[in-house]
């Protein structure tokens, strides 16, 4: 008995001298959709889709002062996709499951699955629209001293553990990747560097049998820049070379500039941009391939909510150029109302006889919050269609392309330890 009380004295006078708390907090996140023409230009016969689809989460962090660990999990769903009866449903998974470890006061490990986001997501992003959105398997070694951030990231991707070989099969996923992330803040100015070396290894065909991994290169820069209290700049200019994953030659870029003024005390701000992305056009040497591709960013925050271009489509195409302007009004009831306006063309000839120009895209979204954890947001998008769209996506341009959505997201904090 006596030695019983002796180990829980000791492990009470440990515990005086490191710290440890324990958090937990929630997600529930169910978004109603129309969708006529979401995506993609609506065919002529083509009826409009209504779903709601559903993401849940519980989230668990345990901090120290040694170390960190966090765990994310995850069920999402649609409405009806499991039946009322059915206990085989599969929805369930693993967001998150990682661990920091503080090697001194400015090194750091951290491995395991996890969201890997940087600057304004454009290259690296936690794509948190997406239901699902997305998470890594990787190794950060991650530096920071005096306003100066270093992350290096490493992840080599298998499809289970083998005795032989590492051919990785799943489409469209990395089979490797290595990068430096390089970060600094002064007083009116933030600046990044990222270097990503992208492996992606080949579908072997008939004709090529032969499992290969390709590299590609980008190397770019992000930057905001404040003048004052009411004007605000930011920027990327990204650039890729190396090998895509059918052995073609890499040369692409991206450029965008955006704008932000917001007057003193007023309770309207005003954005203007533009963003062009390289792309191919249609005459192009097989052998080359000059089309930006921006890989793991959060792509449904650019260029349009109603994802047209580079959400699982318009990827090693003729690029496009985004010219946009948008404005904010927050209201007095802890609402807020923005409206955007994106003018879309291509960066190269789609072919010898088409139109550059796509189309225009209206965006707006209301949000409210209603407390501290509960929020809702609504949303209409109409895409009005120019003759290029259609030449570019084989649709008729001239049907009614539009989208509303309706969201309620409630984020409890369930517990901390004190």
């Amino acid at each position: 008995m006596k030695i019983k009380q002796i180990t829980l004295a000791l492990l009470a006078l440990g515990s005086l001298n490191s710290y440890a708390q324990l958090t937990m907090d929630a997600e529930f996140r169910p978004r109603t959709e129309y969708r006529h023409g979401f995506g993609n230009l609506a065919a002529d016969d083509a009826d409009a889709a209504f779903f709601t689809s559903q993401r849940s989460r519980i989230n668990v962090t345990y901090n120290t002062d040694k170390y960190d660990f966090y765990l994310s999990v995850q069920d999402v769903r649609v409405w009806g996709d499991v039946g009322q009866l059915n206990e085989n449903g599969n929805s369930l998974a693993i967001h998150q499951a990682w661990s920091k470890i503080n090697l001194s006061e400015n090194f750091a490990l951290k491995a395991g699955r996890q969201e890997i986001a940087y600057d304004d997501h454009r290259i690296f992003g936690n794509v948190g629209w997406a239901q699902q959105a997305r998470s890594h398997d990787a190794l950060l070694v991650k530096y920071a001293k005096d306003g100066l951030k270093l992350d290096l990231g490493l992840a080599f991707n298998q499809m289970g553990q083998g005795l032989e070989g590492t051919d990785y099969l799943i489409p469209n996923n990395y089979k490797t990747i290595q990068y430096l992330w390089a970060h600094k803040s002064w007083d009116n100015f933030t600046g990044s560097i990222l270097v990503l070396n992208n492996g992606m290894q080949n579908i072997p065909t008939l004709a090529t049998d032969e499992f290969k991994t390709y590299f590609s290169q980008t190397i770019g820069t992000h930057f905001n820049y404040t003048i004052n209290e009411s004007l605000k700049f930011t920027g990327n200019a990204y650039f890729q070379t190396g090998k895509d994953r059918t052995d073609r030659d890499v040369s692409a870029h991206l450029f965008g500039l955006e704008a932000n003024y917001k007057a003193k005390d007023s309770k309207l701000n005003y954005g203007l941009g533009f963003e062009m992305q390289s792309g191919d056009t249609y005459d192009e040497d097989p052998t080359k391939n000059k089309a930006f591709t921006p890989f793991y960013g959060t792509n449904h925050k650019f260029n349009g909510l109603m994802d047209y271009f580079y959400v699982g489509n318009h990827m090693n195409t003729v690029g496009l150029v985004d010219i946009y302007a948008k404005v904010g009004f927050k209201l007095k009831d802890k609402s807020k109302i923005t409206a955007m306006v994106h003018q879309f063309s291509t960066a190269e000839d789609i072919s010898n006889e088409s139109d550059k120009q796509l189309g225009t895209e209206i965006d707006l979204v209301y949000a409210h919050k209603l407390n501290k954890d509960i929020t809702i947001k609504a949303g209409y998008s109409h895409m009005i269609a120019s003759e290029g769209m259609q030449d570019l996506k084989g649709i008729n341009y001239k049907n009614t392309n539009n989208w509303a959505w309706m969201m309620l997201v409630v984020k409890p904090k369930l517990f901390t330890s004190k």
